[in-house]
């Protein structure tokens, strides 16, 4: 057959490429791979991973978008059954569930990522692995083996493909994570996690960048949206519905993403854990902005601790290109801000920190900061791009009216896995966010409760902690004292 129209491929061609080498590797691995075959070190950092998302969703659960969302979903399907909504003192469907925990985990900005795989693997998978885990009334090894394998294989995709300039990364690879993380807590053979990979493959979202760089708030659902479909993934495959053979490789090579490797998929398969080389956050901001605020806060540290903004004649940044986007200088709400460099870096010497409060709408409508945030210049330097994905460069050059220079650079974001927080500081940052949800009592009972989880045969006493409502919903006499 002959067809004469260019980049049509005929289907007798596509059809005989048949099923790649690496998606059968990749299903046997992910069956055969039992608890104790992680390694001391992995599951340290899955359980940090896992408390870090709970903190986060716990904190952005209280926003109100998020409540409105809960109370609508809740009053079309009831309550008392299915899923936990963490931080929202109710059980609903688990797809509802795993939706509103993945949305809320990212509204902060404060959910842990992977600079490698180029967006956050980790809230993509951890509301469907543990809804899933709950019902199915599983341990907690079991839970924590699911995340680290379908934060792998999510984290693998966006490795090995490179997602198109348009697109934004959250509900994209992130669904077929949460698909394998499901299909394993179901103890599913290697060919339906073939299927269960194929069939969540083209269930991607068509996500756009602009709706983080405008503030289109419905780019926080995109992460909701990936958990909830890996959950469908699942049952489709069990109603034997199927995918194409090479679902991923068709999706991440030529529609959303303009290349895709195959054999990043299986590269040290077993002896190199993405999952270890992940960072966490403690601005509340675009990860692309943090190195630019890590320079902010060395030269602040060096000028006594805070800077004087009245005394501040222009600030220069020279960086990699998509911290470069974030050029808006006049962000239209919380989210915006959170994606504008200028107005990020103008909040945090306002406020001394770039912490949630610090991009509220309060915040915003600063003016000194507003003021601030228009003699900011951001621009891209070829030479920083080029040091992607490995680095993050910012240069960052504060010109005072005295005509003093104040200078710093950051080659790395603080976090990042060149230069991680400590666990210390990751537990601080959960206690931060969960403190005001539930109070310190609680909050440390969690804790405690992740830190014991490998060796439970359930999850109930987590799921009981986590299903407790927030503190502005308790009757008085219910609040932890913090």
């Amino acid at each position: 057959m002959t067809i004469a129209t260019p980049n049509i491929i005929p289907a007798s061609v596509l059809v005989a490429s048949g099923r790649p080498q690496w998606l059968d590797t990749w299903s046997r691995f992910a069956a055969a791979t039992q608890f104790t075959d992680l390694p001391a070190d992995i599951v340290a950092r899955a359980k940090l991973v896992l408390l870090d998302c709970i903190g986060a969703i716990a904190a952005g659960m209280q926003e109100p978008e998020l409540q409105a969302f809960l109370a609508r979903l809740a009053a079309r399907d009831g309550t008392g059954r299915g899923g936990v909504v963490i931080g929202g003192g109710e059980r609903i469907t688990l797809p509802a569930a795993a939706m509103l925990n993945g949305t809320a985990g990212t509204t902060l900005e404060l959910d842990e990522g992977n600079q490698y795989a180029r967006g956050h693997p980790g809230i993509h998978v951890m509301p469907a692995a543990l809804a899933t885990a709950d019902h199915l009334r599983k341990s907690g090894a079991d839970l924590l083996l699911a995340l680290v394998l379908g934060y792998e294989i999510g984290a693998r995709i966006g490795i090995a493909s490179k997602l198109r300039v348009t697109m934004h990364p959250h509900g994209t690879w992130g669904t077929v994570g949460a698909a394998v993380a499901t299909a394993r807590l179901h103890e599913a053979t290697p060919a339906q996690l073939i299927e269960a990979i194929n069939v969540s493959a083209s269930l991607a979202l068509a996500t756009s960048r602009r709706t983080m760089l405008e503030g289109g708030t419905v780019r926080n659902t995109y992460a909701g949206f990936s958990n909830q479909l890996g959950l469908t993934a699942w049952d489709l495959v069990c109603a034997e519905f199927t995918g194409e053979s090479d679902g991923v490789g068709t999706v991440y090579d030529s529609i959303i993403a303009d290349q895709f490797r195959p054999d990043e998929m299986v590269a040290q398969l077993g002896e190199r854990w993405e999952i270890a080389r992940n960072y966490f956050k403690r601005h509340a901001a675009c990860r692309y902005a943090h190195g630019a605020l890590d320079a902010l806060a060395e030269i602040s540290a060096r000028e006594g601790g805070k800077l004087d903004p009245a005394a501040i004649e222009r600030i220069e940044l020279d960086t990699y290109v998509w911290a470069a986007q974030l050029d808006w200088a006049e962000p239209r709400n919380m989210l915006s801000a959170k994606f504008s460099l200028p107005f990020a870096l103008a909040t945090a010497i306002v406020n001394g920190i770039a912490d949630v409060k610090a991009f509220r709408d309060s915040a915003r409508a600063n003016e000194t900061a507003r003021d601030l945030a228009k003699r900011v210049s951001v621009r891209e330097d070829p030479s920083l791009t080029a040091k992607l994905p490995g680095l993050r460069p910012a240069k960052l050059r504060i010109t005072l009216k005295d005509g003093r220079m104040l200078a710093a650079e950051a080659w790395t974001n603080k976090g990042d896995a060149e230069d991680p927080y400590s666990e210390t500081e990751v537990r601080e940052k959960f206690a931060e966010m969960s403190e005001p949800v539930w109070g310190a009592s609680h909050a440390r009972m969690i804790a405690s409760a992740v830190d014991a989880i490998e060796n439970t045969a359930g999850l109930r006493a987590l799921m009981s902690l986590l299903a407790k409502p927030p503190r502005a919903l308790q009757p008085a006499q219910d609040q932890a004292v913090p």
